[in-house]
């Protein structure tokens, strides 16, 4: 199995220290740079599960509008108040909760009225918490639970006489930056003191159970509620205003209170009386009145149909946001083609089925988490992967620059197509040139390897040029020679023809560049050609880290043999029969009145002779 480069090591690791540091953060309460966009998508994934029916648990009574115009006057004064008490009390609630703050003293006779009436009564009321921020945080990094709970400054609880006659919770509720209530705190505490919130007072109130603290966990009675850090109850909107149901306080007041919503059933008086104040803003709804904030929590601790987000959830968030990093890195490391990238967004589209299934089920698993632990390695290492990609394409075509040069272009280009031409030897029809400079080797004794270098290098310049505009391949350079072959990579008919015509063109473009050279060096050198046609095989020699394309065969031998007939003729090529017929018309344009012969020559190394046709220079 390929082992992975080391930069795609490195890469898993810093992406593993990535996603495990933000998880570890994230165990420890929420990052102020995920909270945003967390909101952002707890939001979207509200809005895709759409409204839902609540359970048959809480009824609003609302001191709206209506009962204001009824009472004439608002806030109400606490006698009226304690009349709206008196006749919910009458229908047999489980418990009456009254979201609004008895702090001041109002008249004697009301304030007596109003104590009375919640005498009679399994009442609860709401006390508020002042805080140092708008938004209560958990900042101690304690291992003790309950030294992370919301720190108040202070308390501002119900006068004495009313908090005599009723309990009382702490009511408020926990807000992100865009101001939505995301948790309401179950416990809060101020110095040493520990008091728990409105709602699960009330909560306690009404099944007549006892609450107990736990490790990150609350139960009432043998009621298990998972809570968040620092024992806060994630927030499940129902849908916009009127969701729970909601009656007009006003009915109270003038005796219409139906039964069926009050009897056996937690009533929540609250306002929602326009300029009021009291109100949020939710996936559902912009102006959510805190009454309905508050008998949402309720609900939740009654039916236990909230969102569960306790340590054991944040640790499967810890494992996604190290997990899906490390996957698409991986993924991205492994396939850079369209497999890899559609295996990238399934990945991606299974984790969003997950988390929004999840999530629809009532488990609140981290959608910024997972983003945030990805998203920036992804780019990251995908950037770097581009640019090493880019590099290494440049490598390779500086390599096949290079390769074009020591090898025929066509050849090179079939290579990097079929790596495997001519693995196996093959039998063909092709034509082959030889040509050679005479006199060479005395003339590199006397001039010095520098000027041979120069002199070698205008030679294979010359060769390479007319080769390739003729279509032959350069098998290769012997030399003060080459050996040139038409017939690769396909064999085509017009391969005699080709072969003859780079003959001619050769002898051309050499006469000019002798003539181009000093005279004490083209003095004493000369060139000769041989060509012919034939069979041949083509195959590639060689080791496995060093291979040549080269032809042997008789063809390929008689090649070579011809141009001693050419330098023992006084001609600068000798060209067989056998490829002038086989070029038969195609040539004539180029010899037609250029050739000597044919004649009959005897090779060296061969039985018998060859027909063979001579051309020099005229002129």
């Amino acid at each position: 199995m390929r082992r992975p480069p080391l930069q795609t090591l490195i890469a898993l690791v810093l992406t593993a220290v990535w996603g495990a540091s933000l998880g570890i953060a994230h165990l420890r309460g929420d990052i102020p740079f995920i909270d945003g966009a967390e909101a952002t998508l707890t939001n979207l994934r509200n809005m895709l599960g759409g409204s839902r029916q609540p359970p048959d648990i809480v009824t609003i009574v609302a001191i709206d509008d209506e009962t204001a115009r009824v009472a004439g006057h608002y806030p109400l004064p606490r006698a009226t108040l304690a009349k709206v008490v008196d006749a919910i009390a009458a229908l047999g609630p489980k418990a009456i909760a009254l979201d609004m703050l008895l702090v001041d003293p109002g008249t004697e006779a009301d304030d007596a009225a109003l104590e009375q009436s919640l005498r009679r009564t399994n009442a609860v009321l709401a006390a508020a918490g002042i805080f140092p921020e708008s938004r209560q945080r958990v900042a101690d990094s304690s291992r003790e639970p309950l030294a992370r709970v919301p720190s108040a400054l202070q308390f501002l609880e119900p006068l004495r006489r009313f908090a005599e006659a009723a309990s009382y919770g702490i009511v408020n509720v926990q807000t992100d930056k865009t101001g939505t209530p995301r948790f309401v705190p179950l416990l809060f505490r101020s110095g040493e003191r520990i008091e728990p919130s409105f709602s699960l007072r009330v909560a306690s109130a009404a099944t007549g159970e006892h609450t107990t603290v736990i490790s990150d966990l609350i139960k009432i009675g043998d009621r298990s509620v998972h809570t968040d850090t620092g024992y806060l109850m994630p927030l499940s909107f129902y849908g916009p205003r009127g969701t729970i149901r909601t009656i007009s306080a006003s009915a109270a007041l003038n005796g219409q209170l139906p039964d069926e919503a009050i009897r056996d059933h937690i009533v929540v008086i609250g306002a929602t009386v326009t300029g009021a104040g009291d109100v949020f803003p939710t996936p559902f709804d912009p102006i959510l009145p805190g009454v309905e904030v508050i008998s949402t929590s309720i609900s939740h601790l009654i039916a236990r149909d909230g969102l569960i987000r306790d340590h054991g959830v944040r640790l499967l968030d810890v494992y996604f946001a190290i997990g899906m990093p490390l996957l698409l890195v991986g993924l991205l490391a492994w396939r850079r083609n369209t497999i890899g990238l559609i295996l990238t967004i399934l990945v991606v589209l299974a984790w969003m089925a997950i988390n929004i299934s999840a999530f629809k089920h009532g488990i609140w698993l981290s959608a910024a988490l997972p983003a945030a632990a990805t998203v920036p390695p992804v780019l990251l290492f995908g950037a770097a992967q581009l640019w090493l990609g880019r590099r290494q394409a440049r490598h390779f075509a500086e390599q096949s620059d290079l390769l074009q040069r020591i090898q025929a272009p066509g050849l090179a280009e079939h290579l990097a197509r079929d790596p495997g031409f001519l693995a196996q030897p093959v039998r063909q029809e092709a034509a082959v040139v030889f040509i050679d400079i005479n006199g060479f080797t005395g003339l590199s004794e006397a001039i010095g390897p520098t000027a041979v270098r120069e002199l070698l290098n205008g030679f294979y310049d010359l060769v390479s040029e007319e080769v390739t505009a003729s279509g032959g391949a350069i098998t290769s350079f012997m030399g003060d020679g080459a050996m040139i072959l038409f017939g690769l990579p396909q064999p085509k008919r017009a391969d005699p023809a080709n072969a003859a015509r780079c003959c001619i063109r050769l002898a051309d473009r050499m006469r000019h560049w002798l003539a181009m050279l000093p005279e004490a060096t083209a003095s004493r050198i000369g060139f000769k050609i041989g060509a012919h046609f034939g069979t041949i095989v083509a195959s590639r020699l060689g080791g496995g880290d060093r291979q040549q394309i080269t032809a042997t065969g008789d063809t390929v031998n008689v090649a070579s043999r011809l141009m001693e007939v050419a330098a023992r003729n006084g001609a600068e090529i000798a060209i067989s029969n056998d490829l002038l017929q086989s070029a038969g018309r195609d040539s004539e344009p180029y010899l037609q009145g250029k050739l000597d012969g044919p004649i009959d020559a005897s090779l060296r190394g061969r039985a018998g002779s060859l027909s063979v046709w001579l051309w020099r220079s005229q002129g």
